[in-house]
């Protein structure tokens, strides 16, 4: 059943994609649909499974790996100050108007904090096809969208380690910090000096392909331990590309994984996100998605541009660059997970939050389009 729902989802991704550029719009919002319509909420063709969800994964891992080798390290270092103004800028806002919704909705301070921390959250993975589209990823824009959500993702995890101690949770807050200190130290040190080295040795061996298989295996290596110390997966794939884009098997292991990655595994994380939409129950609650939606959107849009246009881009980019943070994606849904297990959400504010990330999710590529088509024309 899966070799066949892999068939469907290929074929409509690819059909869907293409109608999308049609109308206009990237191709990555057509994919996200199709899974919509594709999944038990509409015909039931696809069927959310484990397996899909790993194979799903697996694609995130990958689109992040390309942004990484397609980064520029130098611009990247050069962006430093805007990353960090825009991923603070469009953390702190949404967490402070989260918490005001959750009081409004007579939930306990602690829960309505962790509401705020929930719709702080950002997930780049679908922005990072949006700006290849855009032709916006090697850009000063892409780099510091980039850099962002690596601030985001580590800020994010470090205020749920704070938020699950005061609620009582067996969390041990400075280990948690030394964990991903050790982390990003280990993976730049790996870059620097076991990357390059790695890659010289596996692809010296007399078999073929070595070159991508060792580039593979340091991104999913990477992706690991990333996960392992509580940093998503995603920011350790974007990390290992950065550690190989500075080799000189860049282009070889670009070319290679674009296309291994586009043929299969990308297209159905893009169509998995649709696919695991859930829709029954939320009549009786739409007010409050609504509600939801409208504050997750605006308060990430507006917090991330100001604080892109605090660090110097002119109004037109530092909105292009908010509309590419309001994506929550994964990393929402994680927390939202973390949540239900906590008591820090109930079920019905479960399946809210569910439909409030695909809401996010679905408007983030026009948007992009939008805002940076605008930048485009007053340069």
């Amino acid at each position: 059943m899966l070799i066949l729902q892999l068939a469907i989802i290929l074929a409509a991704a690819k059909v869907a994609g293409s109608l999308s550029v049609r109308l206009g719009q990237p191709s990555v919002l057509g994919k996200l649909l199709i899974g919509i319509v594709l999944g038990p909420s509409v015909f039931g063709l696809v069927n959310e499974t484990e397996t899909l969800a790993e194979l799903s994964q697996i694609g995130a891992i990958l689109l992040m790996f390309i942004a990484g080798l397609e980064t520029d390290i130098e611009r990247f270092k050069q962006t430093g100050k805007a990353a960090t103004f825009v991923g603070l800028g469009g953390m702190i806002m949404p967490m402070v108007f989260g918490y005001l919704a959750g009081v409004l909705l007579n939930l306990t301070t602690l829960q309505s904090w962790f509401l705020g921390l929930l719709l702080s959250a950002t997930s780049v993975s679908i922005s990072v096809q949006a700006l290849k589209e855009l032709n916006q990823l090697k850009s000063r824009a892409g780099a510091a969208i980039l850099g962002a959500a690596v601030i985001d993702d580590v800020a994010v995890i470090l205020a749920l380690a704070f938020l699950m101690s005061m609620a009582g949770e067996d969390v041990h807050f400075t280990a948690i910090i030394l964990k991903k200190i050790a982390f990003f130290a280990a993976a730049i040190l790996a870059g620097w000096k076991t990357v390059p080295w790695f890659l010289r040795k596996f692809s010296s061996l007399q078999v073929t392909e070595t070159v991508i298989s060792s580039a593979l295996i340091i991104c999913l290596v990477y992706a690991y331990f990333a996960e392992y110390a509580g940093v998503a997966a995603i920011i350790g794939a974007y990390m290992a590309g950065l550690a190989i884009s500075t080799t000189n098997f860049k282009h070889e292991v670009f070319e290679k994984v674009e296309t291994i990655s586009y043929s299969i595994f990308v297209p159905v994380f893009f169509a998995s996100i649709g696919v695991s939409a859930q829709f029954s129950g939320i009549a009786q609650n739409l007010g409050l998605i609504v509600l939801l939606s409208v504050i997750a959107i605006l308060t990430k849009f507006i917090g991330a541009a100001a604080g892109a246009k605090l660090s110097g881009f002119n109004r037109k980019s530092s909105l292009g660059i908010g509309s590419a943070m309001v994506s929550r994606g994964e990393v929402a849904l994680i927390l939202s997970a973390i949540g239900i297990e906590s008591k820090l959400l109930s079920q019905d504010m479960f399946a809210c939050i569910v439909v409030v990330i695909l809401v996010t999710t679905v408007v983030t590529p026009p948007l992009m389009k939008w805002f940076f088509r605008e930048a485009a024309s007053g340069e």
